[in-house]
């Protein structure tokens, strides 16, 4: 049973294509430029993968749906992003994003690569991406992932949606792994990552220093389809 090759930053499932946003295609920063010139060809979409569908409301919970981001998105996520950059250890981060960083960050963001937001009333609650694991080509099956929850909106389910649907977008890509780095003590995310299969596979212990004290990492991985 082969499978498919990962592809980087040209093909997305059919129901998440948003063609505005995906004629911006990139990586998530010039250190990782390596990879853009070794794409591999696209793969063809399928019904089973992931579509932009409003979550089942949980009691009088709003719906929630998880779809593409778009260009409008950017302060919205500059603004979540940067709550965590002064706030927590979420990001290693120490300098909140400027208008202009954001919007060539999402503008750089494609395919498998897009950002995939979470939106409850209109509101947007959370968003969620994967990035390249390390920039040589041995490693292009396997990404990272990242995801924020604007404060207002936790405990709503938020981040078990979008890493639910960012991982069936990692999975239907053909990536074989995904990687969680995640910075100080966050029990939550842990709990997260353990919950939809992710197992601790080591720590990296004051490899960082934020809030006058240094940080570990905890780094965790799910494997799809394990050999």
């Amino acid at each position: 049973n082969c499978r498919p090759s990962p592809y980087h930053g040209d093909a997305l499932p059919t129901e998440l294509r948003e063609p505005d946003h995906l004629a911006m295609a990139g990586h998530k920063d010039a250190t990782r430029s390596d990879l853009s010139h070794r794409r591999q060809p696209p793969l063809q979409a399928s019904r089973d993968l992931v579509r932009p569908i409003p979550a089942r409301p949980h009691g009088t919970v709003s719906p929630m749906e998880i779809r593409l981001a778009r260009p409008g998105d950017a302060e919205a996520i500059r603004a979540i992003y940067n709550h965590e950059v002064t706030t927590s250890t979420a990001t290693f981060d120490l300098v909140e994003r400027s208008s202009e960083d954001q919007q060539a960050w999402l503008a750089a963001r494609a395919g498998a690569f897009s950002v995939l937001v979470a939106e409850i009333d209109d509101d947007l609650a959370g968003f969620a991406s994967l990035s390249p694991f390390r920039e040589r080509a041995a490693y292009r099956s396997t990404v990272e992932n990242s995801v924020y929850v604007a404060a207002d909106h936790r405990g709503r389910g938020v981040a078990d949606r979008l890493l639910e649907n960012l991982l069936e977008v990692a999975r239907t890509s053909g990536f074989h792994s995904v990687i969680a780095r995640i910075g100080g003590n966050n029990e939550a995310s842990t709990a997260l990552h353990t919950k939809h299969g992710f197992r601790e596979v080591g720590v990296e212990r004051q490899v960082g220093r934020k809030f006058g004290r240094w940080q570990d990492v905890t780094v965790m991985q799910v494997v799809f389809d394990d050999a």
